[in-house]
């Protein structure tokens, strides 16, 4: 086993694959499955079917709320993939996506590869017939995912999540791959749960247990969640309590085996307002610190969702739900209001996505547009300031608008957008380029200026990534002492040789410690920057400019792409020393609670 302490963690030949494999799944997969509106399939990429540019109305598949299986398709191949290769690595970064992210699906697909992967602590017997040892036990870390618990923490699974897992391993293409990588039995027809329902089972039970946890669910909005996981755990209380707590009314079942719950029961109900005051609706809500899940499906049509109500709701709302309900916010009237707009403009200072960017489009207040525009260059600058903690950056983005680019150079306009307002100004360093380099700098830290800055670019002349560092140093650019540079290149690499790339920095006197590639490709893709980071052994990473699309992924890719392993002359990963990735390694294998 990895040593499971902080200190860095050497990668062996064996983790090379794998290791590579697993930030090429950080950069370029956005882990996000379900999506709770209406969507367009094209081409297995999902697309919001409001606001949907009209080649994609044409060309798209509609498809229902829920799960997009062909994304789910692509991420847990990849994981399974991985597996394979290293089962550890993958044991660590199930742990390491649990305890050190907010991407929930990833999450839920990693718990359900772990439980039904097949290291499950089998007995292994020697040469003489006796028992030698017991295989690792990570299909425990898949158990574990599911039992985590931290009060108030967004780091556990949710009872939505835990649904989920069982859910997404029922879908038949999951089934499928488990079947092809050897994690159940080929013939069987049901799909393999492994030890989800005993995970299950386990989770229900300590919330039976401790009752004001399951009351606090219920007030949350999960009841019909928790009714879905007991059915399908076939889960058995222990006490009446827990259908109580449920408002679950029980039948016995037809063979006459039940014995719980089948008379005497006083049930929780939540029944509707109906014939109830606004005010005594208010009163509820803080007296039984009501959800707002909870109470817009009890909510009269008469009445319906009114500024005080929401007004009350309002303690039980997330800063993301804040951000996210802007518009019913502004409809309502409600940020007008001091206690309101304090609040809510405290969830945009904390922003932690780009889903603003999305979110503006549905409000009609300018001030309003502005200020979630904000939300989403506060979550890049998070992302850079977080990547950048240990020591200072200083970022040198080299954009290619040469003719290949035709095309294609709107995507690198709107994805640049989105990342470098998170940049202090003094610290970002932009020159586009064709055969001759041109100095770019936004008039201010933000995505307005961004985007004037880059509206002048069209595509056209040759390629010449050394013009643009050329541009860079004959304006006076130096790396600050103690201070690392870091280059990132948005366009199809296309052009010099990478050795000449790498003279090139020599000439000029820049040592890059990184270098980086936002893959936008209309035609041939070329390889003069994986060349250049080859020749000057330097980390090296890419991410493919539709990953930016997603307003979640942008600020995971940030953080990422300051951090990738190095490329050694044959190709590999070799010789690595990977901050990220050693995270990953040090991550402690997630253990059962006692």
């Amino acid at each position: 086993m990895t040593n499971q302490t902080t200190t860095a963690v050497v990668l062996t030949e064996a983790q090379k694959g794998p290791a590579e494999k697993l930030l090429d799944l950080t950069l370029n997969a956005s882990a996000h499955l379900w999506h709770n509106r209406p969507g367009l399939d094209l081409g297995g990429t999902w697309h919001a079917k409001r606001g949907a540019k009209k080649d994609v109305l044409t060309r798209a598949t509609p498809v229902k709320p829920g799960l997009h299986v062909p994304a789910a398709e692509r991420l847990y191949a990849r994981l399974v993939d991985i597996h394979r290769l290293n089962g550890e690595l993958m044991a660590r970064f199930a742990s390491y996506a649990l305890l050190q992210t907010e991407w929930r699906d990833l999450k839920v697909a990693c718990a359900a590869l772990m439980l039904v992967q097949p290291h499950a602590g089998q007995p292994i017997k020697g040469d003489d017939g006796e028992v030698a040892f017991n295989d690792d036990d990570y299909r425990s870390v898949g158990e574990a995912m599911i039992l985590f618990y931290e009060k108030k923490s967004t780091k556990m699974l949710t009872p939505k999540s835990v649904l989920r897992v069982a859910e997404l391993l029922e879908t038949p293409i999951i089934a499928e791959l488990n079947k092809m990588a050897g994690f159940s039995d080929a013939g069987s027809k049901k799909a393999p749960l492994g030890r989800w329902k005993r995970a299950a089972t386990r989770w229900l039970a300590i919330r039976e247990k401790n009752l004001p946890m399951l009351q606090g669910l219920v007030k949350a909005g999960y009841k019909e969640t928790i009714k879905n996981i007991a059915r399908k755990a076939g889960y058995k209380p222990s006490s009446p309590a827990f259908f109580e707590v449920l408002g679950w009314k029980q039948k016995q079942a037809s063979g006459g085996h039940r014995a719980v719950g089948m008379s005497g029961l006083t049930l929780q109900k939540r029944e509707r307002f109906d014939g109830v005051s606004e005010m005594e609706i208010c009163e509820a809500i803080v007296d039984q610190k009501l959800s707002y899940k909870d109470v817009v499906g009890r909510l009269p049509k008469d009445v319906g969702l009114t500024p005080a109500i929401m007004v009350a709701l309002l303690p039980s709302l997330s800063d993301r739900d804040l951000r996210i309900m802007t518009p019913t916010l502004e409809d309502l009237g409600l940020m007008t209001e001091p206690e309101v707009r304090v609040r809510w403009e405290k969830a945009i200072a904390d922003a932690t996505d780009q889903r603003g960017l999305q979110i503006a489009k549905n409000v009609r207040s300018k001030d309003l547009k502005e200020k979630l525009v904000d939300a989403s260059d506060n979550a890049a600058k998070k992302a850079v300031a977080e990547a950048t903690a240990e020591q200072p950056v200083d970022v040198m983005f080299l954009i290619d608008k040469s003719g290949s680019m035709e095309g294609a150079i709107d995507k690198s306009k709107e994805a640049l957008s989105r990342i470098l307002a998170g940049f202090p100004v003094e610290k970002l360093h932009i020159a586009s380029f064709d055969t001759v380099g041109t100095v770019l700098k936004p008039k201010a830290p933000n995505r307005a200026a961004v985007q004037h800055m880059l509206a002048s670019i069209k595509a056209g002349g040759g390629t010449m990534h050394a013009s643009g560092v050329r541009a860079l140093y004959q304006t006076g650019f130096r790396v600050p002492a103690g201070s690392k540079l870091v280059v990132i290149v948005v366009g199809d690499e296309a052009g010099e040789d990478g050795a000449q790339l790498a003279r090139a920095f020599g000439e000029y006197g820049y040592q890059p410690a990184a270098i980086a590639v936002m893959v936008n490709v209309s035609g041939v893709r070329g390889r003069s920057i994986q060349d250049c980071a080859r020749s000057l052994v330097i980390p090296y990473s890419e991410v493919n400019i539709d990953q930016f699309e997603d307003p979640y992924q942008v600020p995971r890719v940030l953080r990422a792409l300051l951090e990738a392993p190095k490329l050694g002359t044959a190709g590999g990963a070799a010789g690595a020393q990977v901050a990220w990735l050693e995270r990953v390694l040090a991550t402690p294998i997630l253990q059962l609670p006692s």
